[in-house]
């Protein structure tokens, strides 16, 4: 493959990528339900360099009363980054990036918890993520579901999430930081596989019709991986490890 040098960087012409890996290939994920004694759910994530911790209360009543819904219960997202989680020292404050991902997962969660089932309460879901390499959203709506399944939070299904995107002109799985700065598009995907419902989907890049429908498939692909560890933690929680 010929080319700039940054794309003979990212992907060689073995098709082996910056960190080593295949193009189809996550990177290293672990996740482990509960961990939080004070919450009523919780969940650890760590995916890639990604470390992400979630905890979830509720469902609790509303305060102040009048932000509560008679009809249906409400969900409350934040997610906060750590001063320490990247190299340069962030600033503790909540940044406009961090209010619009609390946003994004809050809708891609919405359609999977049953909130007509508490009226007038509110779920709240804290994400802080401890460690930062590319995909943290990802990460984060992925330990977010397991929290909520650990708190018992009725949900019709758990969102897995991963990310594919486009690296030297190909399409690639589970992208990280170096091919997040210097790629070509940027593909968050949730999804419910039980449901087979996208419940989140993002395009940060430019890609053709073709290369769009072969992201959302490679994406989809690498929740599937995703949802059977989400399955795995909470089984090894509540039955201890063992065959599944």
């Amino acid at each position: 493959m010929g080319g700039r040098d940054t794309t003979m960087v990212l992907l060689d012409e073995n098709g082996v990528r910056c960190d080593g890996r295949k193009i189809d290939e996550p990177r290293r994920i672990m996740i482990k339900a509960g961990g939080l004694k004070n919450a009523d759910g919780s969940a650890y994530i760590e995916f890639g360099d990604n470390k992400i911790l979630v905890g979830v209360f509720g469902p609790r009543d509303v305060h102040p009363k009048h932000m509560s819904n008679t009809d249906t219960g409400i969900l409350r997202v934040r997610y906060h980054m750590e001063p320490f989680s990247v190299s340069e020292r962030k600033n503790p404050a909540p940044s406009r990036r961090e209010i619009e991902i609390s946003k994004v997962i809050k809708e891609a969660l919405e359609p999977a918890v049953m909130l007509e089932k508490f009226p007038r309460t509110a779920v709240d879901v804290f994400i802080e993520v401890l460690q930062a390499d590319g995909g943290t959203r990802c990460a984060a709506l992925s330990a977010a579901s397991v929290a909520l399944a650990d708190a018992g939070i009725p949900m019709r299904d758990m969102v897995a999430a991963c990310a594919s995107g486009k690296v030297a002109d190909t399409i690639v799985l589970d992208i990280n930081n170096e091919e997040d700065q210097a790629g070509q598009a940027d593909m968050p995907i949730g999804y419910m596989p039980s449901l087979e419902k996208i419940t989140l989907l993002q395009l940060d890049g430019i890609l053709t019709p073709d290369e769009y429908k072969k992201c959302v498939d490679v994406g989809i692909a690498g929740c599937k991986i995703v949802y059977e560890l989400q399955k795995k933690a909470l089984y090894e929680k509540y039955f201890g490890k063992g065959d599944n």
